[in-house]
């Protein structure tokens, strides 16, 4: 098809979609090959650009005082066919190509819109870059025409199949498909695709590959067989098929004689309008499809200029695009020859094309005629700023301007870098720096209808904003699925891995395969398919669950517990035993038996006591500074003072036991009340000095022990200076050592109440409570330790008490008879 102008735009079309090849010789003329099988809407997609160049002449704001033309070659399903087609474009030469020594002088197109292939469009780039002419593409996809180094000149309005694999992987993130198959055809197109895909998955996170395989070009049915078994026996529930419509028909036929359901079909944007695959054979295989499709647009005047169409009675050309179109449409023929040979009806170009059911006429889905109208008015554009370009200011060498007399291919293809328009639909076009175009995918989804017809319904858009972002729309209310739950399938190789557990990858499998294990003690992990378990802080441990970091749990020796409880009412009930002691003493003060051997050191005794009951109830509740400084100084001071009064009342007894005899008055002076009550206080005094001297030296303080649990933490005081403690507590061992050696030596006294034998027992029990108090004050953990020591305190304070005090409270309230001076002092047989 041509049309003269002052500039004319080269077009490639799939017209025919087959061509037969005649035998070639050396001697014989060489001869066209025949084109067959005619494509109505490949001739629509050629009748679009003729359209859209009628409209742009009809433009007085756009190219004015100048006319567009055009010249329309059909490439017949053939790359030699297209590309001699698009060398008769380039070289002026209809027929041939002949190469000139001189390839200068201005080429009779400056622009071609095609060709529909991406490996026609491959090869017959790589020729139109050495002339600099620049080629729209409005159909090819391959993402490796995106390479301006190979391909210069080389432009498209169609999305690279590089966006199309990331719209892909944006409708397989959204539905959390990470385990999915990929079908490519094996041509430059499937390829091409394989590759992206390898790349751009796993870089995306949106999951893995179960299987790549290559569909056979030709149809192999063993091949096809093997592969459908693979989708079968893999558990990937979503296939994405990058191939072409041939392919998928031979494909899903083998699907359907192996019966193979449940599977989500995602189709390229290649066979997402497929009609010849929505039969009621295959579309209960295929029902709930979800395709990515080329941008639907509306054209208006389009079907008005399409129902002017007519042949020329006059032209006897047999290749004309319309003639051949009518015969097509109508089943006749214009020459009676091939009339009488066909038997068909003869053409007389009279007939009404509005009275007939065609294809051509249906202008709902306009998509690649969307694209070759973009293309059409992008080179418009840009041979409009090329002609509006002000003389001084050129962008060429000296600030020149191109003229329409000296006009070059390669001047329009540095304003097509620059075009910039938004067209009558509202879609923004324009250029990246690799010739792209603003991608833009519509998102379509197969709906079997009860009378077994097929809508195919637009369910969303995926694009590219002029920023830079990928954004996907989904009217997810519309989408059928082919499933009896009406839901989106689950394609996973490994179900995530929920909060309070890590993934772990399996060896030798891909990534989106992995089994969960559950983190450790004092870790958490608060996502899903969490790579590492992260540590709690220092005051908090894991929960449970592992999903989140809980307060650890605080641990001392409490007075809420029922241990602390029982030490607490223990150290009272000795407190309240003491003061009744203490109270009987006082009042039967006058009494011998209380008067016997110092009643002011038994008082002070009992006093001293009550102390050493008292104290350990500091060992009780949260360690503070103040509780840690004082519990071991009063335990030390109030210990001391006790042993220090038994130790001066052994004394006494000893010197007493040593003055009866001859020439042993005289040591009864040494052991005046005045002289017991400064022993006493001197000895105090001592353990007082190591008290301070260890409290200034090394004090002991609170301590947060996180060492004897992990999920615990334990309150504790620390002892400071362990010298110190050792001190302390051998002082206290040495008065109590010595009180029981000398109670020792007089536990013979002849008397009826001998207090020697009553003060041996006493130290006797003190002393072996604390040599247990040792191992077992070393071998307790945290609360323990604390309850261990207030359990020696009490026991060795109740020891003394029970033993030093209970006899003489029996005596006291229940043998009065005994508590005389007689009774006490009496001699007993022949030996006293």
């Amino acid at each position: 098809m041509h049309k003269p102008g002052d500039v004319i735009l080269g077009g490639l079309f799939e017209v025919h979609y087959t061509s037969v090849f005649p035998e070639q010789t050396f001697t014989s003329k060489p001869q066209q090959p025949i084109c067959k099988g005619f494509d109505t809407l490949g001739f629509r997609h050629a009748m679009t650009m003729a359209f859209a160049i009628d409209e742009i002449n009809k433009n007085s704001n756009l190219l004015p005082n100048m006319t567009l033309g055009y010249s329309i070659y059909d490439n017949c399903g053939a790359l030699v066919v297209g590309f001699s087609g698009a060398l008769s474009l380039a070289s002026g030469q209809e027929n041939q190509f002949q190469l000139q020594q001189n390839c200068s002088g201005t080429p009779p197109v400056l622009g071609i819109v095609g060709d529909h292939y991406s490996t026609f469009s491959i090869a017959i780039a790589n020729v139109l870059g050495l002339y600099k002419m620049p080629l729209v593409s409005y159909f090819a996809t391959c993402s490796c025409l995106s390479d301006r180094q190979r391909f210069p000149t080389f432009f498209r309005t169609i999305p690279s199949d590089a966006f199309q694999v990331r719209a892909m992987i944006q409708i397989l993130k959204h539905f959390g498909w990470t385990w999915v198959g990929l079908l490519v055809s094996d041509d430059d197109y499937g390829r091409h695709v394989a590759q992206s895909f390898q790349s751009d998955l796993p870089k995306s996170g949106g999951g893995c590959l179960a299987y790549l395989e290559v569909l056979p070009w030709d149809s192999n049915p063993s091949e096809l067989k093997r592969i459908v078994h693979l989708i079968k026996k893999s558990t990937a529930r979503v296939v994405i098929v990058f191939a072409h419509e041939i392919h998928m028909i031979q494909l899903m036929e083998e699907v359907a004689r192996q019966n193979v359901t449940g599977r989500q079909w995602i189709a390229s944007e290649t066979w997402t309008l497929a009609s010849v695959l929505q039969t009621s054979e295959l579309m209960p295989y295929l029902s709930g499809t979800l395709g990515i499709a080329i941008r639907r647009g509306d054209i208006p005047g389009l079907r008005e200029f399409l129902f002017q169409i007519n042949p020329d009675q006059n032209d006897n050309n047999k290749n004309n695009m319309v003639r051949q179109f009518w015969e097509h449409t109508f089943q006749c023929k214009f020459d009676p020859a091939d009339w009488i040979e066909t038997e068909g009806a003869l053409c007389t170009a009279e007939e009404d094309i509005t009275h007939i059911e065609t294809e051509f006429l249906d202008l709902s889905n306009l998509r690649p005629e969307y694209n070759v109208y973009k293309a059409v008015y992008s080179l418009a554009h840009a041979l409009d700023d090329l002609l509006h370009c002000e003389s001084g200011r050129g962008p060429f060498r000296g600030h020149s301007c191109a003229t329409l007399q000296t006009l070059e291919p390669w001047q329009l293809v540095h304003y097509l870098q620059k075009v910039n328009f938004t067209t009558s639909f509202g879609d923004h076009v324009s250029f990246d720096e690799n010739g792209d175009a603003l991608p833009i995918y519509d998102v379509m989804n197969w709906l079997w209808l009860p009378d077994g017809r097929t809508n195919v319904q637009n369910v969303g858009e995926v694009k590219r904003s002029i920023s830079g972002s990928e954004e996907l729309t989904l009217d997810e209310y519309k989408i059928v699925w082919n499933s009896k739950s009406k839901e989106p399938p689950r394609s996973v190789c490994s179900e995530n891995c929920p909060p309070g557990t890590r993934i772990s990858r399996k060896k030798g499998q891909p990534e989106c395969c992995f089994s969960c294990i559950p983190c450790s003690n004092g870790k958490i992990t608060n996502n899903t398919n969490s790579l590492e378990c992260i540590s709690c802080p220092e005051d908090f441990w894991s929960s449970p669950q592992r999903d989140h970091c809980i307060p650890k749990i605080t641990e001392f020796l409490s007075y809420q517990e029922p241990l602390g409880i029982c030490l607490t009412s223990t150290s009272l009930l000795g407190t309240f035993i003491c003061a009744v002691v203490l109270g009987i003493f006082t009042y039967h003060r006058r009494t011998p038996i209380v008067r016997a051997n110092n009643s002011e050191l038994s008082f002070l005794l009992l006093v001293s006591l009550k102390l050493c009951f008292l104290c350990s109830l500091l060992f009780i509740g949260r360690p503070r500074l103040w509780t840690c400084q004082l519990r071991h100084a009063a335990f030390g001071i109030s210990f001391v003072l006790c042993v220090s009064c038994i130790l001066v009342k052994t004394m006494v007894v000893l010197a007493v036991f040593k003055s009866s005899k001859p020439g042993g008055g005289a040591n009864l002076k040494w052991f005046g009340a005045m002289q017991q009550r400064g022993t006493v206080l001197v000895f105090t005094f001592i353990q007082a000095a190591i008290c301070t001297a260890w409290l200034v030296s090394s004090s002991p303080t609170p301590y947060k022990n996180t060492q004897y649990y992990d999920d615990k933490i334990v309150y504790e005081c620390v002892v400071g200076s362990t010298i110190g403690f050792a001190v302390l507590m051998g002082y206290i061992g040495l008065l109590a050592t010595l009180s029981f050696l000398l109670a020792f030596l007089v536990r013979n006294l002849p008397n009826n109440f001998n207090e020697a034998k009553l003060i041996t027992f006493s130290m006797l029990i003190f002393c072996a409570v604390w040599v247990a108090f040792v191992p077992a004050y070393i071998n307790s953990p945290g609360k323990y330790a604390d309850a261990v020591e207030v359990f020696a305190i009490l026991a060795s304070s109740f020891g003394l008490l029970l033993a030093l005090f209970g006899p003489k409270c029996y005596l006291i309230l229940m043998r009065p008879d005994k508590n005389t001076r007689k009774a006490i002092m009496g001699h007993t047989t022949t030996k006293s």
